[in-house]
């Protein structure tokens, strides 16, 4: 660009020179003359700006705004006031830097339950009551040496052989699986607490062979069995 200004100049001023050399008026020469002063202070920078580019003043730009600065608040706005840029006003309803507010914990919540006691097993007591030729009576006595009522049990008596009859049961209900008699409450035959219940029965048979060889009641072994 600055070749092309230089070119145009240097044609320019051959046309000056021939037109001052030639055949024209005082004020005519005095004119091309001025014009060409004007010219030349006019080429004279442009050329400058266009060789050196760098040396222009380049535009001034504004700033980023500092994040810790303080921005002030927009006119026009009453009671605004100026906080640093990028931050935000914490919600209300929690304190900064905690959390979310945690609840109280429940009394029912932390006391503990209390434990409920194991019941404390029963007892059983076998006793022949009435010996006779052919058969004997015998009773079961079932304590609750607990407090509290105990609403179902089981007593198992085992005799010698199969073929021993158990009859005239009082107390509890009787079923025979092979030697093996099992006897249950009737609905009337709840242990209470610190109690006890009968049951007596009939067994067909002679007392010294006949007698029960196992008892339980709830899996304890019974007591007073003949040895």
């Amino acid at each position: 660009m600055a070749i092309i200004v230089l070119d145009r100049i240097v044609a320019l001023a051959g046309s000056l020179r021939r037109t001052l050399t030639g055949p024209a008026s005082r004020v005519t020469r005095i004119a091309v003359l001025a014009s060409l002063a004007v010219l030349v202070a006019t080429a004279v920078p442009v050329v400058l700006v266009l060789r050196t580019p760098e040396r222009l003043a380049p535009m001034a730009l504004d700033p980023p705004p500092d994040p810790l600065v303080p921005t002030p608040p927009e006119p026009g706005t009453p009671g605004a006031e100026a906080r640093p840029a990028g931050s935000s006003r914490p919600a209300p309803g929690h304190p900064t830097g905690t959390g979310a507010p945690t609840s109280a914990a429940s009394p029912s919540a932390s006391t503990a339950s209390p434990s409920t006691a194991a019941p404390v097993p029963l007892r059983a007591a076998f006793a022949v009551e009435e010996s006779a030729l052919l058969g004997y009576g015998a009773a079961v006595t079932i304590t609750n040496p607990g407090s509290e009522r105990v609403p179902a049990w089981t007593l198992v008596v085992t005799l010698p052989r199969e073929s021993l009859r158990v009859t005239e049961v009082t107390g509890a209900r009787a079923t025979q699986d092979g030697a093996t008699w099992t006897f249950v409450p009737d609905g009337s035959g709840p242990v209470p607490g610190g109690g006890s219940v009968r049951v007596t029965f009939r067994v067909a048979g002679a007392p010294i062979s006949s007698t029960p060889t196992a008892c339980t009641i709830d899996g304890v072994a019974c007591t007073g069995l003949p040895g």
